[in-house]
């Protein structure tokens, strides 16, 4: 299964990255460094910023943008250093350190696991309830866990990897600082606005999301499996994929919790294919506030705006 997933998804790679105008190890060489070493040129700064903030005060919120188009060195920033409560966002980073220290030649990721009732964490595992009674091999929990959010799957890939902690010690071995989780599903998103556990910010999970889609993080098998379960998430319909031109091509996970959190963040390809890394984080100053996803994808259409021109109708 392993196999046949990752030949369906190279399939996809190479459409995305033979119709862009730059190579792969073009853009490893210059977009990537210039994204991890923090040397970006910064786009119409006054401009997008004036519009983010408009986006604050429109639906009451505190907005976090980092955004970087591999292809031209631009980059948006916006609150891109502070922290937000990172939510489900984490998954993808669990999925990729067990694709990286576990699973060497798709063992780990063939291994059925069971679970119990009392594992369930209800609402939110609607795909890990189903196979109860069969249990899932890690791969699909972690296809579900990015796919579809699955929150007992993510927890059950955090209990492989050792806990919460070790999605921080993943993103210190990736050179990322800020990220750290310190809970399991569900607590990890009660996103107090006080609180630095199970935080992150728009710069460093970008950043990070960057290295593990497009830089040399991961391994060529494991770098197409990730970003195969990051172009087929279902949950950012809402988001990304009500924000960005229809013709784009997007990698991503998204998250959400209390204080009305709703987050995005993936790499997304250009009609061009040309890769742009984009993170949108987002909070709310009540507890019990509603979420607004349109909030993420206004957002994302100003980026877009900004980075390669008019976004055109989402």
């Amino acid at each position: 299964m392993i196999e046949e997933i990752g030949t369906r998804h190279r399939t996809k790679e190479s459409t995305i990255q033979g119709s862009g105008k730059l190579s792969r190890r073009t853009l490893l060489a210059a977009g990537t460094a210039t994204l991890l070493t923090g040397t970006t040129a910064h786009a119409a700064a006054d401009d997008v910023s004036s519009r983010l903030r408009a986006l604050e005060e429109r639906y009451a919120s505190r907005l976090g943008v980092f955004a970087h188009h591999l292809g031209t060195g631009r980059s948006v920033r916006y609150r891109a250093d502070e922290r937000f409560p990172m939510c489900s966002v984490f998954k993808a980073l669990a999925a990729a350190a067990v694709l990286r220290d576990l699973d060497r030649h798709g063992e780990v990721l063939a291994r059925r696991i069971h679970y119990t009732e009392a594992d369930l964490v209800i609402p939110g595992s609607d795909r890990t309830a189903e196979h109860l009674a069969e249990g899932m091999t890690i791969a699909e929990l972690a296809d579900v866990a990015i796919t579809y959010s699955d929150n007992t799957a993510g927890n059950l890939l955090l209990r492989e990897l050792g806990g919460p902690t070790a999605i921080t010690r993943f993103a210190r071995s990736l050179g990322d600082r800020v990220t750290r989780l310190d809970r399991w599903e569900p607590e990890l998103n009660t996103a107090e606005p006080w609180r630095r556990t199970d935080t992150t910010s728009p710069y460093a999970i970008g950043r990070t999301y960057g290295r593990l889609v497009l830089g040399d993080a991961l391994n060529r098998r494991d770098r197409e499996l990730l970003t195969h379960w990051l172009l087929n998430n279902t949950t950012s319909v809402n988001r990304f994929h009500a924000g960005l031109p229809k013709t784009w091509t997007i990698a991503d996970k998204t998250g959400s919790g209390s204080y009305g959190t709703a987050n995005d963040v993936g790499v997304t390809w250009t009609e061009d294919g040309d890769p742009i890394v984009l993170a949108v984080l987002s909070t709310m100053p009540e507890p019990d506030a509603v979420r607004d996803d349109a909030l993420v994808a206004d957002a994302a259409r100003a980026v877009a705006d900004t980075l390669t021109g008019p976004a055109g109708t989402a």
